[in-house]
């Protein structure tokens, strides 16, 4: 009887993990046509959570990360706070000379300000903030400790490169960090199902991430009342995005990646951020055809 059961279990698993790689033909002869006329190279990942199904276009290419690269020092930082070298309401002081340009507010902070790891951790995530995004990672160990824990859990191509020894050259290709569509789809599906680092860490996780102030992008082409966790991350010729959508019929990840772009304006028909904007919408009615959503003019 209990070889029985034995035998009934390990059928079960090895029909879910058939079933779990089993492509969505028809889902990828619709996203073809929009990768294939992108000016640059574009690659998208696509999975459904419920039932498993994924599309897989370009999705085990190496693209640069950009500020999605603060998706693993989230869970570099937060694995520091369940190790108790931190508390999440650890008090900090911010110091002007740890400013970083570009996104984000704490670098308009004055000198000596009072602050906190959650609010770093949060303006990081929900604003993009480089400022506070350096300091996570330097408290989390760095990028020789983050990378340790991405290779640990079997990631492969998503590396922090930026102040990391050894990762010179990868900086020099990719900038501040590296993944695949893939990989990254996965981290963050394993932070949505309470696998990264243990349940309670990962609830607070993905609770942030789906605070994000960047909302006229993927974001944009799903209803606002539909909870989605996503993280941007833009570069001039590198656009991209992972959202993992609580859409009615079951969740769904997808990740939108593109480099080596032509179009590398910043206005809001730049050809990358128009791809990410058709394939969300895209996604959102082919999961809940009978739902049917249109995005608000952008404004």
């Amino acid at each position: 009887m209990r070889k029985s059961l034995c035998l009934l279990t390990l059928l079960a698993l090895c029909h879910a993990a058939l079933f779990a790689q089993r492509p969505d033909k028809r889902l990828e002869a619709l996203l073809h046509p929009l990768v294939d006329t992108f000016h640059g190279v574009a690659g998208i990942y696509v999975k459904n959570l419920k039932t498993g199904r994924e599309v897989a276009i370009n999705a085990d290419t190496v693209f640069p990360t950009a500020s999605i690269i603060k998706v693993p020092i989230l869970v570099g930082i937060f694995d520091k706070i369940a190790q108790g070298a931190y508390t999440y309401e650890q008090p900090l002081v911010y110091r002007d000379s740890a400013a970083k340009k570009g996104s984000g507010l704490m670098q308009f902070f004055k000198d000596s300000s009072a602050t906190d790891l959650r609010t770093c951790i949060s303006l990081m995530i929900t604003n993009s903030d480089n400022t506070t995004a350096v300091w996570c990672e330097r408290l989390a160990g760095g990028g020789v400790a983050i990378n340790a824990w991405l290779d640990a859990h079997g990631f492969k191509n998503t590396r922090l490169n930026n102040r990391t020894p050894g990762r010179e050259a990868n900086r020099q290709l990719y900038g501040w960090g590296q993944t695949t569509p893939r990989e990254m789809a996965r981290l963050v599906t394993m932070i949505r199902n309470g696998e990264a680092i243990n349940p309670d860490v990962s609830q607070n996780m993905y609770r942030i991430m789906t605070h994000i102030f960047y909302d006229d992008y993927a974001l944009s082409a799903i209803p606002p009342y539909v909870q989605a966790a996503s993280k941007q991350g833009m570069v001039d010729d590198s656009r991209s995005e992972v959202v993992l959508v609580n859409a009615p019929h079951g969740d769904y990840v997808f990740y939108v990646a593109t480099k080596n772009n032509k179009d590398q304006r910043w206005e809001k028909d730049n050809e990358a951020w128009r791809l990410t904007r058709q394939v969300s919408a895209l996604l959102w009615s082919y999961f809940e055809p009978h739902s049917p959503y249109t995005a608000l003019p952008h404004l």
